[in-house]
């Protein structure tokens, strides 16, 4: 035992017993006067000591001091190699963006500071437990990330830099309730697509196409080494992290044109030298963040997701920042009026038709180029605000007639030989192209409080000449994850099968993220001809008939609990008019209509192997119980406090 202790820690280096007992300090003093020490809190001297003591110079403590947040994950050399690994690629860089932005603060003379929360990755986490944590992370990101604000009295603005399918709605979640503050969003951008290969979405299926025989594990191994081309940046489709980017410059957040760019690159280091000119701007021109995010703010988000086609998962984070930022919260009508009205006009992955990586879409112009679209038809306030300090009229106006503009549209072309125009579309061509709205919420006796379909990326070959989607087709139910993913990979669902997973809502995962059953739906040959019903969520680049958020949840009450093998369920999906309805219409050879199904599904039981998963962690079983006193799902996962607090004091009364 005494030998195993001694190799444990005897290391052959005679400098680890010179230890020193102490030190001269720094040279110099700090730049104390009179009324300093009489009436400044002893914190903001003490801080001043500390400043030093990190090696700051006491002649340059008297600038305005700037709070740095990120995402950063992981450990590099300074040549970017790994010392340890992050998560994801997403934050693996984004200590660049921040160290441009701390550099250009301090050249104006300011004082920048930098604390960070690192983020889960999503993609690693699928078909895991660890999925159980990645929605409520979200909430309690924002809730560090504002202390940490907090905990910086003398700052005068705030830059967040981030990426990726929480980390980034979690920073804006957390700026936007920094009301009177400065403050920034720096997108942490995107990863480069393979030369040739496949991008990180549909290596996500090497395990199920393998399986199904469609693919060898020679190939599988290839492929899947190659699919982050780049060590930066956020997956190379318009998923939840590429929407989110999106999402936070449409808020007006960002600097112009931030979304999307290619991380590493020096077109992408500047921003964090934009980034920070803009909040010391912001700081002198008494901009606040409360003059940013605005009910214009949101409805414009909501226009540039909806053309963009962007994620489901912006359904349950721009409520949030909302939530946050104390304006109106968007509603499930909301949502509807806006993708009936405004047009998809990117054609990107995931969603086509053509598959372009997000890099182009970001040289073909990205947010401030499709705005230009929507501004040309009259669907986006261009008397918001930026933080520019300059409306987004202006911002727009200066886009239109820019260098960069020019130059990035002629980049594509040489680059890739493709046309701008094919990748961000006058809305005219889009419709000819075939491109449709971008989300549904159909109801009915399953999902009588609604659920969400991305409907924009239902294969064409299985809609119907009018536009319809239409499925009847007999239910499989599953109550985890890991027995319908086995289902699909040992020969258990075929065409015309309808898949339903249950009890994977709030309360049994923390409404996990089902992009594992999604992706191999999408890149099994037969995949197309099957659709899944669940109350938990998708990834942002899920394609196909895929129906979630369904509400009630499975383990609340909801109906789609109480389904059973060999139902007969029937789907319809107008993409048109962004209508639908999922019910229950039969049993064996019984055929019925929506309102008996209702009926016999009141009067049974639920599934006997409803249960929340044994492995659920009870930090996430308290996110699951807050955020369902606050509105659930459909109000964001929020937490309201005002309305937590008076349940529990009704429930205290009640207890005596």
């Amino acid at each position: 035992m005494a030998d195993r202790l001694t190799r444990l820690m005897e290391e052959e280096r005679e400098d680890l017993y010179e230890v020193r007992t102490h030190a001269a300090g720094p040279k110099g003093s700090l730049p104390l006067t009179d009324e300093l020490l009489r009436h400044a809190p002893s914190g903001d001297l003490f801080g001043m000591t500390q400043n030093v003591g990190m090696g700051w110079q006491p002649s340059r403590l008297n600038g305005d001091q700037y709070l740095i947040l990120s995402t950063q994950g992981g450990i590099r050399r300074e040549d970017g190699t790994p010392i340890a690994l992050g998560y994801h690629t997403g934050h693996w860089e984004v200590g660049l963006l921040a160290q441009s932005a701390a550099e250009e603060i301090a050249a104006h003379g300011g004082v920048p500071f930098a604390g960070s929360v690192s983020d889960p990755c999503d993609g690693r986490s699928q078909g895991t437990t660890g999925m159980f944590d990645s929605l409520p992370y979200r909430n309690d990101a924002a809730i560090v990330f504002r202390r940490l604000v907090r905990s910086l009295p003398t700052r005068r603005g705030v830059i967040g830099v981030a990426t990726c399918d929480k980390g980034l709605p979690a920073m804006m979640i957390a700026l936007a309730a920094m009301g009177d503050l400065p403050c920034v969003i720096v997108p942490g951008g995107v990863t480069l697509p393979p030369t040739q290969g496949e991008d990180a979405g549909k290596i996500q299926t090497i395990g199920a196409r393998y399986a199904n025989g469609e693919m060898t594990l020679e190939t599988a191994a290839e492929l899947g080494c190659r699919a982050c081309a780049t060590p930066g940046g956020g997956c190379q489709f318009l998923g939840t992290a590429a929407t989110a980017q999106v999402v936070a410059e449409a808020l007006g957040l960002c600097v112009p044109h931030a979304a999307l760019a290619p991380s590493g690159q020096p077109i992408w280091t500047a921003l964090g030298r934009q980034s920070a000119r803009a909040v010391m701007s912001m700081a002198e021109r008494n901009i606040r963040t409360r003059d940013i995010i605005t009910d214009a703010a949101i409805r414009n988000a909501m226009a540039v997701h909806a053309a963009f086609g962007g994620s489901t998962n912006l359904l349950l984070h721009l409520p949030a920042i909302a939530h946050a930022a104390g304006v109106a919260m968007p509603k499930v009508d909301d949502w509807i009026r806006v993708n009936r009205q405004v047009p998809r006009i990117v054609s990107a992955l995931p969603n086509g038709p053509v598959p372009h990586p997000t890099v182009r879409v970001f040289l073909a112009g990205g947010v401030p180029e499709v705005m230009l679209h929507l501004r040309e038809i009259g669907l986006i306030d261009v008397s918001a605000l930026t933080v520019t300090g300059m409306r987004l009229s202006d911002v727009l106006d200066w886009w239109e007639q820019s260098e960069r503009r020019r130059r990035l549209r002629q980049r594509l072309r040489e680059a890739d030989g493709i046309d701008p125009d094919t990748v961000i579309m006058p809305p005219d061509k889009a419709r000819q192209a075939g491109l449709t709205s971008t989300v549904t919420f159909p109801t009915g006796n399953i999902a009588p409080d609604g659920a969400v379909i991305k409907s924009t990326s239902i294969d064409p070959d299985i809609v119907d000449a009018d536009g319809v989607y239409r499925h009847t087709g007999m239910a499989k139910v599953f109550t985890t994850e890991k027995e319908a993913i086995r289902a699909i990979k040992t020969g258990g669902i075929q065409a015309g099968d309808v898949m339903v997973l249950i009890g994977r809502g709030p309360s049994g995962t923390g409404m996990e993220e089902t992009y594992q059953l999604t992706s191999a739906l999408k890149h099994l040959s037969f995949g197309k001809y099957v659709s899944l019903i669940t109350d938990a969520r998708f990834s942002g680049v899920s394609t196909g008939a895929c129906i979630g958020h369904v509400g009630p949840e499975a383990l609340a009450g909801g109906p789609i609990g109480k389904l059973r093998n060999g139902d007969w369920i029937e789907i319809v999906i107008d993409r048109n008019q962004l209508a639908g309805s999922v019910n229950f219409v039969g049993e064996g050879d019984e055929r019925f209509g929506p309102e008996e199904g209702a009926r016999r599904l009141a009067a049974r039981p639920p599934h006997p192997d409803l249960a929340a998963d044994p492995a659920l962690p009870d930090d996430t079983r308290l996110w699951a119980a807050l955020q369902a006193a606050s509105g659930g799902t459909w109000n964001g996962c929020v937490y309201d406090v005002d309305r937590i607090i008076a349940l529990l004091e009704a429930g205290k009364k009640v207890l005596g």
